[in-house]
């Protein structure tokens, strides 16, 4: 097994338990998707919102990439993928109820999205979050039971917001030259196509279970793999590692892979490795296959977009919106006293 064409199951997040998401790997011995033993909610209410119902659907769609990068970067879970799943969770359904805060709010102005800008950013999301991989996109939302449609009206409401924010806090003072320059300096390389990335990097792949020792576990395996880790803290060559320990056609080669697209990478991995420094070691990761320790060599990322007018355009929202942040929160802090909120999750 490698890291090409890696594909990690996708959990429903909504559906699983406290004790899968606390457990060890010894309580999954198989390293795929966690799946409900009882009965499966088709889809449930998460909260209202001046009566506008937000699904768990809708929650469990937009966890999806951060449990499988979460469960790739913490196989043991723990403390820390707990507490970092929490806070995500905790965002997204406070991102979806200021939504409906807000559409309410401006429901009578009549906002409308151009459908193209609609399918440009349905696009974007797709080759950011899912590597570009449509196939995967759509088993997600099958599995979400969310359609294209509803995908579709859920992102039209999310730019329908970003809009009515704009607007109502048009009266921002104008960005300065130099603040462009410097907001641009900053994100250009999130605006990056990402599609272009290229990495070298070693690796040893750990199996989940090792043919040559009938008694291993994925749990002994995981052991391994962290031992492994320990050794390469400490100064041991990775290379003499991977010839050693790895199980993989690469091991002979000191796991080294070169100039390895983004898109022949898992997106789960390829949003660990692409934000590590080169250098340094990565993982234990899990996919459902197995372990893995990674030491990029170099990366190189896909080319930025030119500060023409569109680009500039964006920058300098992003810029007032910086500006008049303490004013929007002092403004959607109102509007939340005021609406009618039923949490359920």
């Amino acid at each position: 097994m490698t890291l090409i064409n890696s594909r990690f199951g996708l959990a429903l997040v909504a559906t699983i338990s406290s004790a899968a998401l606390s457990g060890s790997v010894a309580s999954a011995q198989a390293l795929g998707p966690v799946r409900p033993s009882g009965p499966v909610e088709v889809n449930g209410i998460a909260a209202k919102v001046n009566g506008h119902v937000i699904t768990k659907n809708q929650i469990s769609f937009m966890l999806a990439p951060v449990y499988a990068q979460l469960s790739a970067q913490f196989p043991r879970r723990g403390p820390q993928f707990d507490a970092k799943f929490k806070e995500s969770k905790s965002n997204i359904i406070q991102e979806l109820v200021d939504r409906q805060i807000i559409l309410d709010e401006f429901k009578q102005l009549g906002a409308f999205i151009k459908p193209y800008i609609i399918d440009d950013e349905v696009k974007r999301q797709i080759r950011e979050l899912y590597n570009g991989d449509e196939v995967k996109f759509r088993e997600e939302l099958k599995r979400s039971r969310l359609t294209m449609d509803g995908y579709r009206e859920m992102t039209k409401e999310k730019m329908v917001v970003q809009s009515m924010r704009a607007q109502q806090f048009s009266d921002a003072p104008p960005p300065l030259p130099n603040e462009i320059s410097k907001e641009y300096d900053e994100i250009k390389k999130t605006l990056r196509d990402v599609s272009k990335d290229v990495i070298t990097f070693q690796k040893i792949f750990i199996p989940a279970t090792d043919a040559e020792n009938p008694a291993s576990t994925p749990d002994s395996q995981l052991s391994l793999a962290e031992s492994l880790a320990a050794k390469l803290s400490n100064g041991a060559d990775f290379t003499e590692l991977a010839k050693a320990n790895s199980k993989d056609a690469y091991a002979e080669n000191g796991g080294l892979q070169e100039n390895v697209p983004r898109p022949d990478l898992s997106p789960e991995f390829a949003s660990i490795l692409f934000e590590a420094e080169p250098g340094k070691i990565v993982g234990p990761l899990m996919d459902p296959q197995g372990f893995t320790l990674v030491k990029p060599v170099k990366i190189e990322y896909g080319p930025a977009p030119a500060l023409d007018d569109s680009v500039r355009s964006m920058l300098e929202e992003r810029v007032r919106r910086k500006k008049t942040s303490q004013q929007y929160e002092h403004w959607i802090q109102t509007k939340r006293k005021r609406a009618m909120i039923d949490l359920r999750e």
